[in-house]
């Protein structure tokens, strides 16, 4: 099983330096029984031509694309590319788990917004385009390939079903 982990990339070799990768604490929470090869976004040849903004974001596609699941890391606040990588998935019809703890950038428990008090605020933009929602990595451990398969993963029509529900009077 081919899993794109999404979230986070050091942009800059002065990022790089003091990067701490979540991407291996997350692969080793995968259980065995999903033979899970991690995808990297960042994981290019040498040779790889960064400066090409059309390759890189084409070949980040491809990674989607040929991908059987994406895992998103939203413990702190995303950034353009893991929205987008999100709204990507969803094209190409990919399940979409996100680690998205309660008090944090994205989720925040007890927010009154124009008066109305909402016990467990999400972003909207996640939990549109999520399928499962995690509050701790550690969950990721629980997950096997039967629950895995009873995920049926929103496709690129949760935007047109969004805007249907809105218009509802």
């Amino acid at each position: 099983m081919k899993i794109y982990l999404a979230g986070h990339v050091p942009k800059g070799d002065h990022e790089t330096k003091n990067f701490v990768d979540w991407r291996k604490q997350y692969e080793k929470l995968l259980p065995d029984e999903l033979e899970a090869k991690c995808i990297y976004p960042y994981d290019r040849s040498p040779e790889f031509d960064e400066a090409d903004f059309k390759k890189v974001f084409g070949y980040d596609c491809s990674l989607i694309k040929n991908s059987d699941l994406m895992i998103v890391n939203a413990q702190t606040r995303l950034g353009v590319g893991t929205s987008q990588e999100m709204v990507i998935a969803k094209y190409f019809k990919k399940p979409v788990i996100t680690v998205l703890p309660t008090d944090s950038y994205s989720r925040r428990p007890n927010v009154t917004i124009r008066g109305q008090l909402i016990a467990d605020w999400i972003h909207p933009m996640i939990d549109a385009f999520s399928d499962l929602i995690f509050d701790d990595p550690e969950q990721l451990s629980a997950l096997t390939k039967e629950r895995l398969s009873r995920i049926t993963p929103k496709d690129i029509s949760v935007i047109d079903k969004s805007i249907d529900y809105a218009n509802k009077k």
